[in-house]
């Protein structure tokens, strides 16, 4: 059967055919791509691809279904999809459907059949850019108008747009050694899982959370997590990391929580020519000397020095990992303060287990700090 038409627009006004995948209709977003093989189900549900159309580099989508443990967030995120070769059909002992159907039923509009080579390419020369798929108008120039029109990623507040609107508690497993009061700023479910596994029972707090709410928590510690946007408009919680600061509580911040860690120290941040999106990263932990592959999502980075120490209202600085591919900042380490960020995703979902021992760290602090 012959599948309906699609389109894909980019606003320099590079244009792509394909068929329809997922839901009929039309959408826009900012277009880029993640270099992962496997876990798309956790690309799909991750809060970080707010308003981004995913280019999935991997040529073969969807082999393993769709299952019901995966899932990052309680729904799909990304703003549209876009793959080479969809699976004609699905094969794994948890596969509960299809990845078209969940598509379908979440009004995620996609398009397949697309040259995702060229496609990635394209942005890796030119930039992440905005994009629109229409499975509903084959007008490329009227698209490209629409398209035209969009906001651009640079400087857009979306955090609070993806946290959630009341607190939720991840309890310890076994014996319950330290409490942490979660900034929810696009959190995936997998962060508070490893913290349980360590004996961490975590509430996960809205983005608009304030210093006296944590304190009434009794927290040990505050985690800032990962998120979607500019993190140039998030004054809330940089604030917020500098009233954490100087009532010298742990913390440690993850992706978007890194940036703003970052800004809270007085460092500028920019954005990226296409983002690091992939579970196949090397980046340089100066504490060990050892070399990570890990799991990436972002479009942004922080501008510190990457050699010696800085000194900040908080004390000295220094930047504890590296991206080796490219020599961004991936981490944060605060000499006289009790807090560090990483710029990637130590809880790996999808991705390699490098980093895991990152939350050993976390949890160390807060064990010094008691």
């Amino acid at each position: 059967m012959k599948r309906r038409a699609a389109l894909l627009v980019l606003e320099d006004g590079r244009t792509f055919r394909g068929e329809a995948f997922g839901s009929i209709g039309e959408t826009f977003g900012e277009a880029v791509f993640n270099t992962g093989m496997t876990g798309y189900q956790e690309t799909l549900t991750d809060p970080s691809y707010h308003r981004q159309v995913v280019v999935q580099t991997a040529p073969q989508i969807g082999n393993t279904g769709i299952n019901d443990e995966d899932d990052e967030s309680g729904r799909v995120w990304v703003a549209g999809y876009v793959v080479r070769d969809p699976a004609r059909s699905y094969s794994n002992w948890r596969a509960s459907g299809s990845l078209q159907d969940r598509l379908a039923v979440e009004g995620i509009v996609g398009i397949s059949g697309v040259d995702t080579r060229a496609l990635t390419r394209h942005l890796r020369e030119r930039g992440a850019m905005r994009v629109g798929v229409s499975s509903v108008d084959d007008d490329r120039d009227g698209i490209l108008e629409r398209v035209r029109q969009q906001p651009e990623m640079l400087g857009a507040d979306l955090s609070a747009e993806v946290s959630t609107p009341e607190r939720y508690t991840v309890e310890a497993e076994g014996e319950h050694r330290f409490t942490v009061a979660a900034i929810d700023l696009g959190i995936k479910r997998n962060v508070p899982r490893r913290l349980a596994a360590r004996g961490v029972t975590t509430h996960v707090l809205p983005a608009s959370t304030t210093l006296e709410d944590i304190r009434a928590l009794n927290a040990d510690a505050v985690f800032f997590s990962p998120g979607p946007g500019d993190p140039s408009t998030a004054d809330g919680p940089v604030s917020l990391a500098k009233e954490v600061m100087s009532a010298r509580i742990p913390l440690f911040g993850i992706c978007f929580g890194s940036q703003i860690l970052g800004r809270a120290l007085g460092f500028g941040t920019y954005k990226l020519g296409y983002g690091h999106r992939g579970i196949n990263q090397p980046v340089l932990d100066r504490t060990t000397g050892k070399v990570e592959v890990t799991s990436h999502n972002h479009g942004f980075a922080v501008d510190a020095p990457r050699e010696g120490r800085t000194s900040t209202e908080f004390g000295e600085v220094e930047v504890s990992h590296v991206c080796l591919n490219d020599g961004v900042v991936e981490g944060l380490r605060c000499l006289d303060v009790p807090a560090f960020t990483v710029q990637y995703h130590p809880e790996a979902a999808a991705g390699p287990h490098d980093a895991d021992y990152l939350f050993d760290r976390f949890a160390e602090l807060m064990n010094t700090n008691a």
